[in-house]
């Protein structure tokens, strides 16, 4: 078996628009595709011996072992290697199940579709599912334990920690869109202008020098002194000393820690004799310089969490340890302490397995012990300095025994520190009475306090403190979205998210767009290419000065990696015509509009899917929405769009030379389409069709006016600058060059019934065809091309996509024959500007070149430099 190509599925796709998270694992099964599993002697036995769990899983039977049953009936290895994989990442801690396996339309080729939870561990588990899988077919040993732990450790590698991921999965809840910003713990809530971040329990909204005041220990120790708030007494100490003469003003037993330290490192508690002393102050001095020295207060240790200045929960913290049974070594009650079900590797768990480590070994020694010691019954053996839950630690919810005056000194805290997330650290008998009367203290006041030992507490009623971080993020009624208008289709997508965007720039919208030639935020480039997927879109999401995005989104990227959004408020759709079949996957039309209707089944329920009535596919799409749907058609006596006004839908029309929307049995003219420029004064019957959608979907939102409207319809001229590779007419003194972008047979069609309402004579057709596309589809350009031009120039793209240059070339020139009515004269000039530029130095008087340009930018900067140098030559 071959893994040909593994794809990473991030959002609303193909396979499914709810379950976004999917590896698509392509795959050629060879010689396996004549062995299915009931063929291998035993291999259903050794299968359900290796994963025994997988009797949960059903299957198609809708049974427990439901699968095991499949398995031995017979089934292909495509399917069992979806299951294993699932499996692996469920034995991992990642419980997931959704799983597809496909045909490719390839002999032998399987599309492998299964759910993960974090991106790296579903790659390792397709890999080692295919392994796995052909180890049991070969009757071959296999370590399954290694497996299942690398997964674990590529989970705590790659996952966002307890903290991070609880806010991320309350804004979920609230509907609040999230982008990862990195591989670490930087998360951005929101879109555009309304995002804001997260940086564990760090938000945007927390005070710079509130987190600086609370990483300086003395500086927060300081001012919450100088406000009468219990602290210990204590002293900076930088060397031995200094040390000396802080232990004899402050006496034992006594704590050292880093100035700036976090987490616990390079603390030392319970420190009572001068070695002891001088080796904390060496272990706090790799963190900090600085060290504070300060009186050990004696009692229990405390987390009280505040959020925005307000009392959240507290609890009761307890390092890594073992009690004492007289009869047991301390390694075998830590190896006990692990074998709680609660206890996991990492954060899985509520409880964190014990490791023995530097720490470990200093404690101990401490107390006189080794691992090997046999500590008497009943005794407590701490194991590690602090009591943090990522060491092995326990939590204890102590929330509802907090007194009201220990509650209202920990938000006064708060607004000290003037940290709007923060985690103070008590030492103290109990948090019953006021902490100033049974003799506690404040030992810190922490910026991004973790929130694990709140959410999961070991003993205790769980609270859920991210709800006020995202509360305090996103106060209630905002979501932190921003308008999302997404478009796809064969042809027209880009003109028709340019004309969208300038609608919504027209209405006073700051606008971001994405096309097939770039990203662009408030009109500015931003940046170059086919810009239509996914990570493009998330550049205008990510962009903090847009409050309004209008996207295309073309095939490739849905296919690739799904879409970058979950929802969008309206969706476009405006056709399906034969192109890129073949490619990824898709054979046919039918597989063509399943990819393309991904978006309007993102649509919010309170939006609208704008759909093509002239298009059967497009039209058929409308089954099934939950969102509302809105139809455009060149004709309003389409019976489509009757029915649909007559039921009180919504509709764009072209009728009697306006564009026209259609409320119920309401009419309202929005322009002539002679006073649209972008129609050529009605030639580009395309255009019309690609302003309908533009108008339906902007007067759909409320803040914008059918004058908006109108004045970009008047605004939007078909130009170089506008509209790059769409219908750019180039007005030489003696004859005029169009230039697009037509790539298709529809496309083509299209620009050629507009060109032949234009003068010019003869008309000269610039043609290509890209080398990935069905052998019919070339053809096809050839034969439309041999019908409207009466001279051709066939010219090759930059990249011909793994096909030989005279395969192109014999089938234009074979469609061309085909169509011809006449004698038309072909010349062959496969670099681009070279055609262009034979065709400008022969141009006949009168004439009209029409180019199908792979190299947009380039192109147009070469015609503009033309035009300047024949005006130029005009002024001399």
């Amino acid at each position: 078996m071959k893994i040909v190509e593994i794809k990473i599925l991030r959002g609303p796709n193909y396979w499914s628009v709810r379950r976004n998270k999917l590896i698509q694992m392509k795959l050629d099964l060879q010689e396996m595709e004549q062995r299915p599993s009931n063929t291998i002697e035993g291999f259903p036995e050794r299968l359900e011996a290796l994963l025994p769990s997988m009797q949960s899983h059903r299957c198609s039977e809708g049974v427990k072992g439901g699968f095991f049953l499949r398995v031995k009936e017979g089934t292909w290895m495509g399917h069992v290697i979806e299951h294993i994989a699932l499996e692996l990442q469920t034995l991992a801690g990642m419980n997931t199940g959704f799983g597809r396996t496909r045909g490719t339309g390839t002999q032998g080729e399987y599309y492998v579709v299964f759910s993960y939870m974090e991106e790296d561990a579903g790659v390792y588990a397709a890999k080692a599912a295919v392994k796995i899988v052909q180890a049991l077919a070969d009757n071959v040993a296999y370590d399954l334990e290694v497996d299942i732990q690398e997964l674990r450790e590529v989970r705590e590698d790659t996952r966002l920690g307890p903290s991070t991921g609880s806010i991320v999965e309350e804004a979920a809840k609230r509907n609040i869109p999230y982008i990862r910003l990195n591989k670490s713990s930087l998360v951005q809530l929101g879109y555009g202008v309304h995002q804001k971040r997260i940086r564990a329990t760090i938000a945007s909204t927390t005070s710079n020098i509130a987190v600086d005041i609370a990483c300086d220990k003395e500086e927060t120790k300081n001012l919450l002194e100088a406000a009468e708030v219990p602290v210990p007494v204590g002293r900076i100490v930088r060397d031995e000393e200094e040390l000396r003469n802080a232990i004899a003003r402050i006496g034992y037993p006594m704590v050292l820690k880093p100035v700036d330290g976090n987490h616990g490192k390079g603390a030392t508690t319970n420190i009572t004799e001068w070695n002891h002393a001088v080796k904390a102050l060496e272990a706090a001095q790799l963190y900090s310089r600085s060290v504070i020295c300060e009186r050990f207060i004696t009692g229990y240790d405390f987390r009280l969490l505040v959020i925005a200045h307000k009392f959240v929960c507290a609890a009761l913290r307890t390092p890594a340890s073992v009690i004492g049974d007289g009869k047991n070594t301390i390694q075998y009650l830590i190896d006990e302490v692990n074998k709680d079900p609660r206890r996991g590797f990492g954060h899985e768990k509520v409880l964190t397995q014990i490791k023995i480590d530097g720490f470990t070994d200093k404690m101990l020694e401490d107390l006189g012990y080794t691992l090997e010691s046999i500590p008497p019954a009943g005794e407590q053996v701490l194991l590690k300095p602090t009591a943090n839950l990522s060491t092995g630690g326990t939590s204890t919810d102590v929330t509802d025994e907090v007194h009201p005056a220990n509650i209202m000194m920990a938000e006064r805290i708060s607004k000290i520190i003037g940290l709007d997330i923060c985690g103070i650290d008590i030492m103290a008998p109990d948090l019953k009475v006021p902490i100033g009367e049974n003799g506690g203290a404040i030992l810190e006041v922490n910026a991004a306090p973790g929130f694990r030992m709140h959410i999961d507490p070991s003993e205790g009623l769980p609270r859920n403190v991210a709800e006020p971080v995202v509360e305090m993020l996103f106060p209630k009624g905002t979501n932190g979205r921003i308008p999302i208008i997404a478009i796809t289709g064969t042809n027209g997508k880009t003109t028709t998210t340019r004309l969208t965007a300038h609608i919504c720039k027209a209405a006073g919208y700051k606008v971001g767009f994405t096309t097939s030639d770039g990203v662009y935020i408030q009109n500015q480039l931003m940046m170059t290419g086919d810009c239509t997927g996914p990570v493009s879109a998330q550049f205008v999401l990510k962009d903090p000065t847009v409050d309004f995005a209008v996207l295309e989104c073309a095939r490739g990227g849905i296919l690739k990696s799904g879409l970058a959004f979950q929802h969008c408020d309206i969706a476009i759709v405006t056709n399906v015509s034969a192109d890129h079949i073949g490619l990824g996957g898709i054979q046919s039309l039918d597989q063509m509009a399943r990819v393309k209707a991904v978006l309007p089944e993102t649509v919010f329920p309170h939006g609208f899917a704008i759909l093509n009535a002239d298009d059967d596919l497009v039209y058929g799409m409308r089954k099934g929405l939950d969102c509302n749907v809105a139809f455009f058609s060149m004709d309003e006596n389409n019976p489509r769009i009757k029915k649909h006004c007559a039921d009180g839908g919504m509709a764009a029309v072209y009728e009697n030379g306006y564009v026209s929307l259609l409320k119920g049995t309401w009419k309202i003219r929005v322009l002539k389409v002679a006073e649209i420029p972008l129609t050529y004064g009605g030639k580009a019957v395309h255009n019309i069709m690609n302003t309908l959608p533009a108008v339906l979907a902007t007067y759909l939102f409320r803040n914008i006016k059918i004058e908006d409207i109108k004045l970009a319809l008047e605004t939007f001229i078909p130009s170089a600058a506008q509209t790059p590779g769409r219908l750019n007419l180039f007005q030489f003194r003696h004859f005029q060059f169009l230039i697009d972008y037509a790539h298709n047979p529809a496309g083509l069609q299209l620009l050629c019934d507009f060109v032949s309402k234009l003068d010019g004579s003869p008309k000269v057709g610039i043609i290509s065809g890209t080398g990935d596309r069905r052998d019919e589809d070339i053809l096809e350009l050839g034969k439309i091309a041999g019908k409207y031009f009466d001279e051709i120039i066939i010219r090759l793209d930059k990249d011909l996509r793994g096909r030989p240059a005279n395969e192109i070339i014999h089938l234009l020139t074979n469609g061309i024959n085909t169509t011809k009515s006449k004698d038309i004269p072909t010349d062959i000039i496969e670099n681009e500007k070279e055609a262009i530029m034979h065709a400008f130095n022969n141009a006949k008087k009168g004439s009209l070149v029409t180019v199908m340009t792979d190299e947009v930018t380039a192109m147009l900067n070469m015609l503009k430099a033309l035009k300047e140098n024949e005006d130029q030559e005009v002024i001399g």
